[in-house]
């Protein structure tokens, strides 16, 4: 997913807050889902989400306001009770290339159901899911 750093992510300096890379690592999740037929949207309809239960970030360089950026996920793993993706940031040049790697990133998540208890993720959506776990080393290393 591509996006461009917004000047209300950004402090007085122009440097995207932390707190953005947060929105940008959900939306291009939510994304990652969508581009492989798995609305989220659809899942939370049908009583299920999926809670954040850790996220790991580890920040290499800052993006700044009108940054162009793009964000790599991965699945890593899904199970009935837990899913791992990892993510790479990278600030492009006007090309489109890549020219450096601002951050890498974790997240954890425990499908709930509308209690906020635990639930099994559904057959179905963990099924499509396990086709997609990626194999082998990402371009970019996460956080351990």
């Amino acid at each position: 997913m591509e996006l461009r750093v917004r000047f209300a992510e950004t402090d007085q300096m122009r440097i995207a807050h932390h707190s953005a890379y947060v929105v940008w690592f959900e939306a291009a999740r939510i994304e990652w889902l969508r581009d492989r037929g798995l609305r989220y949207r659809d899942l939370e309809d049908a009583g299920v989400s999926l809670a954040v239960q850790r996220i790991d970030i580890a920040y290499r360089e800052a993006a700044r306001f009108d940054d162009r950026l793009r964000v790599t996920t991965l699945l890593r793993e899904v199970r009935s009770r837990r899913i791992r993706f990892t993510y790479g940031l990278e600030r492009l040049d006007d090309a489109g290339s890549p020219r450096s790697l601002l951050a890498t990133a974790t997240t954890e998540h425990t499908p709930t159901g509308p209690d906020g208890r635990a639930v099994r993720l559904p057959d179905a959506w963990r099924d499509a899911m396990a086709g997609w776990v990626a194999l082998g080393d990402p371009e970019f290393q996460g956080p351990a």
